[in-house]
Formats: C-alpha cells, structure tokens, sequence
C-alpha cells in the first residue's frame, strides 16, 4: 500500500472515530506531513477578522496563544482571498507570521517557503491550513491534486469535529443554545489547563441563564475577562455591558452614578443624567471591586435589584430597567458580612452563582500560550514583524509565582518587549530573552524570609529594636503594595489595619508611592 493510500484511509477513518477535537485536529496533520514533508504545519480557524491556532506541528508551543489578524498579517489574508493553493515566493516581500516560530532553533528563524489553502465548510471559509519550510525548494515538486483531495477531506473533518463538539456543548449546557463569538476580543479566555477548562465549563453552564454571578479571585487574575465572558455568551450578548468600578466610586456621586440624577438635583447637576443601571437595560451590568461599596449604597442598590426600579437622584418617579448583575470581588465577603461590612441579604442576592478565577500559579501550563497571546499584540505596538520568547523563557515563566496574576504578566512582557525592541533596533525579529525579565524563578509564593534577613541585619549591626521593627514594617509593606498592585485599600486588609491607620504608618515610614 503507498504512503498516499495509507494517509488517505486513515484520514477517512478518523472521521467515524470519537475522538476529541484537539486529537483529531493533530492527526489530521502528522498524516498531511506524511505525504507533504515540510518543517511547520498549523491548522488556523477563521473568527470574524483573525485567525485561531487549533494545532500545529513544528512551530513554537506559544503559536497555539496567538491571534493572527487578518489585516496585519497579509499572507494569511491572500490565502484566504483565493480558494486555490497559494505558494509564496522565497523572495517575497510580505512578512511569513511564523518567522522565529519555526521550533526553537534559533539559528532557524525565516520561514523560505510557505504554502496554503483555505478550508471550505459548507460553501463558507472555515479556516486554513499553512505549510511552512526553510528549505525554499520544498514544494517544487507538489502533487497539487493529491493535495486537493487532501484538503476536501480536512474540510470534512473540520466539519465532523464541529458538528460533534456541538452536540457535547448541547448536553452539558441542558440543551441550551450558546451564541457564538464571531470576533475575539482582548478579553477573550486563554488556557488549556485542567483549572481554565473547569472554569469555562462553569461559565458557559450559567452564561446563557439570568442567574446573578459573583466572581472571585486575586487580585490580577482575569476577573474582569470571566464578567465579558459571560455576557458574550448570554441571550444579551448584543445588548451592552455596562462596567463601573466600585472602588473608584466616592460616596457622595455613588448614588448618581448608579441610579442617574435630575438636572437641579444637587449642586453641579447642571443636565438630566441616565445611571449605569438604565445604560444597562436589557443588557449586563458588571460591578467590580463590590466589596468596596459603602453600606448606605449598599442598602441601595439591594433595594433596585429586587424591585426591578430605580429612581434619579431628585425624581420621584420610578424607572423599571431589566438588568442582569455580574460582580467581581478580592475580598472575602462572607467574612465582610460578619465583620459587618457587607450586606448579608445583598450577598446571597449577587452570590446565587458564585465562580472563582483560579490564581496564574495554578495554572503554570497556561503561562507559555498567555505569553503568546500577548507578544501577538505587542509586536504590533511596537511596529515590528515579529516578536517571539526564547525557548529557555519557558522554564523561568513557568517557576515563577505570580503575586500579581495574568496583569503582571502582561506587565511583564511589556517591559521586557520595549527592553529587547530598544537593544535589537534594526532587526525584523526581536527575541525577548531571560535578560530581559525582571523576574526571579526561584522566589517562593511567600514571598522573601523578611525576618530572618531583618534578623541577620541585626546580628551584624548595633540596631536599636525600634530601627529593627520599622525595617520589616518597611519591607513588609512594600511586599504587600506590589503584590497587591499598589492599591491601597486592599494592601491595609491584607496587614489587617484599616484605611486611616495604614496612611499614618505610610507617612511615620516615609513611604510614599505613587498613588
């Protein structure tokens, strides 16, 4: 039997087999690689203007991260334009979107020879299928109607893997249909890792109900992106989603900005104003930091969630709005509730569906395709064809503990992208490396031994007891603002002080930031 045959039967044959996408995906490639050799293969999914890695072989594990928008990456866009093969020229100008993501030889950086073909579904672009080579010689000889027979059978199997990953969502979402994403956003959920897989399965079980849903988590974790979510896959995921921020939300406007006001209500009501409750009518309205409320407004918004009706600051005339809540919280409330801080009975309205959003160091697989997800975007910021991670990166992102979550993440990539864009200015590939991280792998998810390196310096030294405790105090803060991102509130709860008494300890340390 030729190698033709024996792909083709066995591609064939995958079709009547239950397997899961992701396996189905990555055999449908090794078998196209046996009968068309080459160095690179990745199988991309078309969502509205980008395109989706669902596998690949030979490219750089962080590839699976990457959104390749369509009018950034012109290749990709040309294939699609064309429902013929299309063979790119080792010569030609367009920049390839797997420059340096070809393995992790860095001596193997440009892609010379690249090949692809769109994915017909239903008379409809499904996706693509790109393969990539060094040598620019590598598809002088191709087959091109084995090739074709080759695609109509992956075109196949794209459509059975959707048809069956349809029904399974039908079943575990109790026959409930889900609107799909058409356009991935920045909010969009990334990981494969068993904790994100739990936690999306969870989100889109209570996305299509009107259930109220508390999300919980530290701080940087993703919560915000949980709450689009959400909304995006609801019944109202064409009506707005409203966000306002709890902690940034002064006690005297609260009221206003909630609920709306008159024009003449209050000094600088100077026009009738719509809340967020009526921008939110119809749709989702998304209330981060709650556990930042004062209680006065607590007892407020409870009031408008069970009657369904506002009232303008300075109207007496009641608005009915049709909204659904979705909050977000590092706080523990059920301890607020019995310190008094929180609302018992506005807890358990907001908290039917309670989810918590698993910390980064949870999910160190997840760490490497966020790291992806990422550069993607970063590249384009910084007005460079490619930016990539080197391979030995993998091992410090992974050991790291991130206090400050998929936020410092991103935070981190930042800086170290403008590090290596500012040392490797003339190159169309830049390499971010472990010089350019400012992070250290083997510190441990308690942070640095303070006492005894406070203790150390002490037994050197003639240090009064006095000098000693401000030192740790001294070090000890500084630990809990970066943790906690620099916000000040949750860096008091998190040393059990209350507002007043941390700014007076900021102020006798002299300890200043820049908040």
């Amino acid at each position: 039997m030729t190698t033709e045959n024996s792909a083709g039967i066995e591609l064939i044959a995958d079709l009547s087999r239950q397997l899961p996408a992701s396996e189905r995906y990555q055999r449908l490639l090794d078998q196209i690689t046996t009968l068309f050799p080459c160095d690179a293969i990745a199988l991309l999914k078309l969502e509205g203007e980008q395109l989706r890695p669902l596998a690949i072989k030979g490219l750089s594990q962080d590839t699976l991260g990457r959104r390749f928008k369509l009018d950034q990456h012109p290749r990709l866009s040309s294939i699609l334009a064309t429902n013929q093969p299309l063979r790119f020229p080792a010569d030609s100008d367009l920049p390839d979107p797997y420059d340096g993501l070809v393995g992790d030889d860095c001596d193997k950086l440009e892609v010379h020879d690249c090949l692809g073909v769109t994915l017909i579904v239903d008379d409809i672009p499904w996706g693509v299928i790109t393969l990539d080579a060094l040598d620019p010689h590598c598809f002088d000889q191709l087959d091109y109607q084995l090739l074709a027979n080759i695609i109509s059978i992956a075109a196949a199997t794209a459509k059975a893997a959707e048809l069956i990953q349809a029904l399974e969502q039908q079943v575990e979402t109790q026959h409930q249909l889900t609107m799909s994403v058409l356009q991935q956003k920045q909010t969009e959920m990334i990981g494969k890792s068993t904790a994100m897989r739990s936690l999306i399965a969870d989100l889109d079980a209570v996305a299509p109900s009107m259930l109220s849903v508390l999300i919980t988590g530290e701080t940087g974790a993703g919560k915000e992106v949980v709450a689009h979510h959400i909304h995006r896959q609801s019944e109202r995921c064409n009506q707005p989603l409203v966000y306002i921020n709890c902690a940034a939300l002064p006690e005297s406007i609260a009221e206003s900005e909630l609920f709306g006001h008159r024009k003449g209500a209050f000094t600088g009501a100077v026009d009738n104003r719509a809340g967020k409750f009526e921008m939110a009518d119809g749709g989702t309205l998304f209330l981060d930091e709650l556990g930042e409320l004062p209680l006065p407004i607590q007892a407020k918004l409870l009031r408008a969630i069970q009657s369904g009706e506002i009232q303008r600051v300075g109207s007496d005339a009641p608005v009915n709005v049709d909204v659904r809540i979705i909050t977000a919280t590092n706080r523990n409330l059920k301890q607020e509730v019995k310190a008094g801080r929180f609302r018992a009975d506005l807890y358990h309205r907001l908290s039917v569906f309670p989810v918590e959003v698993p910390p980064l160091r949870e999910r160190a697989s997840d760490i490497i395709l966020l790291a992806g997800y990422m550069l993607e975007q970063e590249q384009h910021h910084f007005g460079i064809d490619k930016l990539r991670l080197a391979p030995s990166c993998n091992a410090t992102l992974k050991q790291y503990h991130w206090p400050g979550n998929v936020r410092e993440l991103h935070h981190l990539l930042s800086r170290a992208a403008l590090k290596a864009v500012s040392s490797q200015r003339n190159r169309k590939l830049v390499t971010i490396d472990n010089s350019h991280l400012d992070i250290t792998p083997s510190t441990t998810p308690n942070g640095p031994h303070l006492e005894q390196a406070t203790l150390t310096t002490a037994n050197q030294q003639d240090i009064d007891l006095k000098s000693i405790v401000d030192q740790f105090q001294i070090e000890l803060i500084q630990q809990k603002l970066e943790q906690h991102q620099k916000n000040m509130a949750a860096t008091a709860r998190s040393l059990g002080l209350d507002r007043s008494n941390f700014y007076r300890l900021l102020k006798r340390l002299d300890i200043y930031t820049d908040n």
